[in-house]
């Protein structure tokens, strides 16, 4: 996987790849997926969702240019495999699930494979994480139809945001927010597919 879908296709940065080759898919899988963990594809995990294709996890990863002791956020949570790379590579992650079921399998999933500096909470991401922050690098796994605006506040100063973006004529494009003194430099990565971004009104 590292070397025909990252490698072949640029990905460069060492953390990434090394996180990339420790971190077991096929264990954030369903087991009737597991034969094809490793394939160059989405696959789905059930309520609807889905595992990004590794190319995708890496490609975001790497272009958050992380050091080991940011503290970063995940919106999206999913199985728990974006969270277990980001977590491969720097000090703290917190991830952000609404729909409970996943919320609470990717909690114990984590926890069985010992990934200790990953804190997994159920609710709705777009509100972001405020006790937390602020974060050096907020990754969102689900594509919006606007960036959240709690989301840019609880980025820190030099902090990046990387997150699928819906644009007027039905598509969805990667786009890497910079927040450099309070104002967002805006880069446009690549099209991409991901699941929307779900919202709930309710408190959790």
């Amino acid at each position: 996987m590292v070397h025909t879908q990252l490698l072949a296709r640029g990905i460069k940065d060492p953390s990434t790849i090394e996180a990339m080759q420790q971190v077991p898919r096929h264990k954030f899988v369903p087991k009737k997926n597991m034969r094809q963990a490793y394939n160059d594809s989405a696959l789905p995990i059930g309520n609807g969702q889905t595992i990004s294709q590794p190319y995708i996890v890496a490609f975001m990863t790497e272009t958050l240019n992380l050091s080991p002791a940011d503290n970063v956020l995940e919106i999206g949570t999913g199985s728990g495999y974006q969270a277990a790379v980001l977590a491969k590579i720097v000090d703290s992650v917190y991830t952000i699930e609404i729909i409970k079921e996943l919320a609470y399998s990717a909690k114990n999933r984590l926890d069985t494979l010992g990934y200790d500096n990953v804190t997994v909470k159920w609710g709705d991401g777009y509100h972001g994480w405020p006790e937390k922050a602020p974060f050096d690098a907020i990754m969102v796994t689900a594509g919006a139809e606007e960036v959240p605006e709690p989301l840019i506040r609880q980025l820190k100063n030099g902090g990046r945001m990387v997150i699928p973006v819906d644009d007027s004529h039905g598509g969805t494009y990667l786009i890497k927010f910079t927040k450099t003194d309070g104002k967002l430099k805006k880069d446009i990565l690549e099209p991409v597919r991901f699941v929307p971004f779900t919202r709930d009104k309710r408190s959790h």
